[in-house]
């Protein structure tokens, strides 16, 4: 199914504050699926937008990105139309990859103490440097 030309797609893969290594490689994952291709690409501050022809390939590739770099993964739909034929709902599917400003092992200022970074996923996994005391932190309780 290679429609290169076609504006046709199903969803977007919202890229924020990536390196060019990242962006690559959501391209090349896409380039690698036989059913999927981009349909679009658009700059926008601090990012790329992929608009991708498949729904499922773009759920899957976030979670590629995600196990690969680290970050943030958010998933959201919004309605696009009615199918005329089954009168049913469909979809368009957007999933934001961000990556923070901070690596696995780096040290930062939370709320006035120090934390290392262990781990990020869905979660931000961190240790207090003082105390020792580990944390299970979400994005947003980093961010704001």
């Amino acid at each position: 199914m290679e429609a290169t030309n076609s504006n046709y797609y199903q969803g977007i893969l919202q890229l924020r504050n990536v390196s060019d290594e990242v962006i690559e490689f959501a391209i090349n994952e896409t380039k690698n699926d036989e059913s999927t291709y981009v349909a679009k690409l658009a700059k926008v501050k601090n990012g790329v937008d992929i608009f991708v022809s498949q729904q499922k390939f773009l759920r899957t590739l976030g979670n590629r990105l995600q196990k690969r770099f680290g970050g943030q993964i958010v998933v959201s739909r919004r309605l696009h139309t009615r199918s005329s034929l089954t009168s049913r709902d469909l979809y368009r599917v957007n999933v934001l990859f961000r990556l923070p400003s901070f690596k696995k092992g780096d040290i930062i200022d939370y709320k006035g103490s120090k934390i290392k970074i262990l781990n990020m996923h869905k979660k931000v996994f961190a240790k207090d440097v003082d105390t020792g005391k580990k944390l299970n932190l979400s994005f947003k309780d980093i961010f704001g």
